[in-house]
């Protein structure tokens, strides 16, 4: 009886290591898939910045597990700082994967979005101050003036910034005059540049930087003005042929964000690239930049930047 019970207990210890062995090789299984769902994301996002800010960001760096963008100035921006943050938290400070989490939806919508869900609205400050100007002083060098409506606003130069506004009142303006729905949301503009912090914050606004455009104001139209029943009716009515040319020339737009601010689109490149070229379906069957204009050289040379510094 006491050979079967010790025979008992020797199988019952060999199949409990086994399952111990079969429970570890799938933990080391699933760690090896989240390291490498990180991993293509990283350079997903790296690659979308670096090709939004061809002049401004000049290398990648890896040191001690953190990886930086070098600027221009010299100046090296965390891609991720490696903290748990709250939404409120990434508002204060994001590091650039803050900025880039939440993938951008370019399709049209007809309903506020769900709680926290803020494409674009974190942003990082290191950035902006690079591309766009660091004071008041130096953002005001880089104004210039954009025909909105036909009258002038002030624009920033940066990055294409005040190029891409002009193509899309080109394509505005004509649409207006023949659909009644687009000029209603498009005049009177609200304003663009304005060096001001965001209400109850210590921020700066968007528009402290001349990236930011408010059209036509409506009751409806900020999270903090109305219900979220009235931005839904507003958000219902609200023309996505005007939506889709801002975001054609690589503008978010705050009716996509759950704190809903559906007169203001904000020059991002970076945002809309990613929303173009990648999704957040990690395939590892299929190479990290799929998706992206590899025929183009520079998107070449930048990947292949981007394979040197991070392995």
């Amino acid at each position: 009886m006491r050979k079967f019970f010790t025979f008992t207990i020797l199988i019952s210890l060999l199949l409990n290591t086994g399952n111990i062995a079969k429970a570890s090789a799938t933990d080391v299984t699933n760690k090896k898939k989240i390291t490498n769902k990180y991993n293509v994301t990283m350079k997903q996002d790296l690659l979308c910045l670096m090709l939004a800010y061809p002049e401004y960001i000049t290398n990648i760096e890896g040191s001690n597990d953190y990886v930086y963008l070098i600027m221009k100035s010299g100046k090296k921006l965390i891609y991720d700082d490696k903290k748990t943050k709250n939404s409120q938290e990434k508002l204060a400070n994001p590091d650039l994967q803050d900025t880039l989490e939440q993938l951008y939806p370019l399709s049209p919508i007809k309903s506020i979005m769900v709680e926290d869900f803020d494409p674009g609205r974190f942003r990082n400050y290191g950035l902006l101050s690079e591309v766009y100007g660091s004071s008041k002083g130096s953002i005001e060098l880089k104004l210039t003036k954009v025909n909105v409506c036909y009258h002038n606003y002030q624009f920033n130069s940066s990055s294409g910034a005040a190029v891409s506004l002009s193509a899309v009142m080109n394509q505005l303006m004509p649409m207006s005059e023949s659909n009644a729905n687009v000029q209603k949301c498009l005049l009177p503009c609200s304003g663009t540049f304005n060096y001001r912090v965001i209400s109850g914050t210590g921020r700066l606004s968007p528009h402290s930087y001349g990236i930011a455009i408010d059209l036509a104001s409506d009751k409806r139209d900020y999270w903090k003005w109305a219900s979220k029943e009235a931005g839904n009716k507003r958000l219902a009515s609200y023309p996505s042929e005007l939506v889709k040319v801002f975001e054609n020339n690589n503008f978010v737009w705050g009716g996509k964000w759950s704190h809903f601010d559906i007169l203001h689109f904000e020059y991002r490149p970076e945002i809309i690239l990613k929303a173009n070229f990648f999704t957040n379906n990690i395939d590892s069957n299929k190479i990290w930049y799929e998706g992206a204009p590899i025929q183009q050289e520079y998107v070449k040379n930048v990947i292949e930047k981007i394979n040197k510094s991070i392995k």
